[in-house]
Formats: C-alpha cells, structure tokens, sequence
C-alpha cells in the first residue's frame, strides 16, 4: 500500500496531439502534408490533433520516420494521458463511494493499522478498495452481498447486521494468513495435535498463542488472532482458503475459558465438514447451519471438558473452588474450563471462580 501512496501521479496531462499540434506549427508543416507524409487520412490526423483520438503504436511509428521523434515518446505520451483520463473517471467513483465508506468503523480499523489514517471520505474510500483489493464498492458488494457470487465467498452478509465490519475483519484475516507459511493440510496430524493443542490449555503458557500457531501450522492449519471491530462481536471464523483451512479468532473477552471452546469448536468445523462452508461464531447470518454448529460444541465439548466429565462433577455434588482445582487437575485441563461450563448451564452464577480464569494474551 506504502508503495502506491508515495506514487507520484500528476494532477493534470495533456493529449499527445496538442505536442504534435505545437510541432507541426514549429516546422511549418501543416496537417494535410503531415497526413501525405505519414499515409495516414488528414481527418485522423485532426482528430488527434484537437484530442480526439489516440495516437496508436502503429501511428507512433511512422511520426517517428516523419518528425524524426522516437516512437515511444508518442506511445508513452499517448499511456499517461489515458492513465490521467482513468484516474480522473476513478475519483469521480470515489466520490460515489462514499456513502459506502461511512459504513466502516474506518477510525478502529486505521487505529489497528489495517488502514490510513484519513480525513476525508474519497481517500477512505480509496483506502477500503486497495485494503479489499476491490476496485469499486459494487464490486465489494457483489462479493460479500450478492448470491450470485457465494461460489467465491459461499455465505452472504446481506442480511448480516454490520456486513461492513464483518466483512472487514474477514479480509483482515485473509490478509494476516498470507503472512503465514505452513505445509500440506494432513487431518491426522491434525488430529494428533489435539492432546497437545489440550495439554497446552492446562498449562497455560505465556507465549499460548505462538505455539498454538506453531502445532497447528505443523498439520497445515493457519490460525491468526485479529481483534474485534464494533458490530462485529464475532469469536471466531473457520473456513478454507484454497486447500488450506484457516482458523481466525478475536479473543474477544480474553478469557481462557471462552478462547478454548472457541478454538475446539473452529477445529471442529474443520475436521467435521470439509471445505464448502464459512462458519463465523456468535453471529447470525445468511447460510448459518445450526445442525453442523451443534456438532461443532459437540467437538469442543469432547476436548475441553466432557459431557461424562462434566456430570461426574455435578454427581460430586457440593464443591468448591479448591475441589475444582483439583478436579481439573486430575483431568489435566485448566480449572478455569470447568468453572466456564458451570457458569454456561446455569449451576453457578456468573461471578463465580473469577479469579480462576485467566487472561489470553496476543
């Protein structure tokens, strides 16, 4: 992005013809001998003389055998006025956009650095376009709204309600995950990994999300951290780039509890159902499949803490937070997903074993 804004693009051009206008009346040369010498019909000539047509290369070349001015002069003439002339018709879209671009929490997103710093409406719409990779907001439109266009995106946000922003932090995840190098997607590895991806949960280690990154990178999944914009509460995002599932999380809360369920359940959408579909958590959408949700819990469930688990504790009846420290223990999970699960089905209030929980940091 740094390299097209340090672009120098001028702020005015001229057509070539007014060049070839200054030196015919330089040399004394009028169109009609100018058009016997070159072969070409005079009124083409007039016409690129006032601007009305181009200068093609075939003509460049035979203004060089008449004028004695080398052919890619006039060529590269002819090339900045037409940049210039669809520069200009591009703005006049930017002008357009701008209705679009008020739609985007554009303050956040430049506070994270996904974008420029910008006052006004045309820049940020040009802004959102180069972040998108899209060159018009129908465009941007087509892609993230229209049906006709789920085979490139498979879910439509139209009915979402901050498409803007959704759409927003999912480039930014598109974007964080080609940064990232990991080998041939391999199930099995992937599989593998989930006693380690477990044994890291109880542990809780300071650099948590590296090695995350680290095991799952080792069985071909990409998994990116990228922060929550307003309206778009989401948790998490799983879905396919290519042959290569990524996993995109927010942290959103930072609790231990909630970011572990998350990651089980995204791996889970991607172990269980394949490459067709998008799945963003805590969100309602166009497209949203309860059915393939409830299995993705089911998953998370399975390795977090489980449903056998879950009610050998409450058979345990009356317990405390020391009991759950050492329940987790001998499960070897962390104490802060059982006091998660407590709180979810309502058998603790939600204060409950706050100081078990422990913060996620990116």
């Amino acid at each position: 992005m740094s390299e097209q804004r340090n672009r120098f693009i001028p702020q005015v051009a001229f057509h070539p013809g007014r060049t070839l206008a200054d030196k015919l009346e330089e040399i004394g040369m009028g169109p009609k001998e100018f058009a016997v010498r070159t072969g070409k019909p005079e009124k083409t000539v007039i016409a690129v003389m006032k601007g009305d047509s181009a200068i093609t290369p075939e003509m460049a070349v035979l203004f060089e055998q008449v004028l004695h001015i080398p052919a890619h002069f006039w060529i590269n003439k002819q090339g900045h006025y037409d940049e210039f002339v669809a520069r200009q018709a591009f703005q006049e879209k930017l002008d357009e956009s701008s209705t679009w671009a008020q739609q985007f929490p554009y303050q956040k997103m430049a506070e994270l650095g996904w974008v420029p710093l910008e006052k006004h409406l045309p820049a940020k719409a040009q802004a959102l376009l180069t972040f998108f990779s899209f060159s018009s907001y129908r465009a941007w439109e087509d892609y993230f709204m229209q049906p006709k266009l789920k085979v490139s995106f498979r879910i439509s946000l139209a009915h979402a309600k901050a498409p803007h922003a959704i759409s927003a932090w999912l480039r930014k995840g598109e974007l964080q995950a080609e940064q990232l190098v990991v080998g041939t997607y391999n199930e099995k590895k992937l599989l593998h990994s989930l006693s380690q991806l477990k044994a890291l949960m109880a542990e809780h280690p300071k650099d948590l999300f590296a090695q995350i990154q680290h095991i799952c990178a080792d069985a071909g999944v990409k998994v990116v951290h990228t922060p929550c914009l307003p309206k778009a509460p989401m948790h998490g995002c799983a879905r396919w780039i290519k042959d290569t599932p990524l996993i995109q999380l927010t942290g959103r809360y930072k609790r231990n509890d909630i970011f572990w369920f998350t990651l089980f359940h995204e791996i889970g959408h991607i172990v269980l159902h394949g490459k067709k579909d998008i799945f963003l958590e805590n969100l309602d959408y166009e497209g949203l499949d309860e059915k393939k949700e409830k299995e993705a819990n089911k998953f998370a469930i399975k390795w977090t803490f489980s449903e056998k688990e879950e009610q050998e504790l409450l058979d345990y009846g009356v317990f405390t937070l020391n009991d759950i420290v050492l329940w987790a223990r001998s499960l070897k999970i962390h104490p802060a997903i059982i006091v998660g699960r407590l709180r979810h089905i309502g058998v603790v209030p939600n204060h409950y074993g706050a100081e078990l929980i422990e913060a996620v940091e990116f």
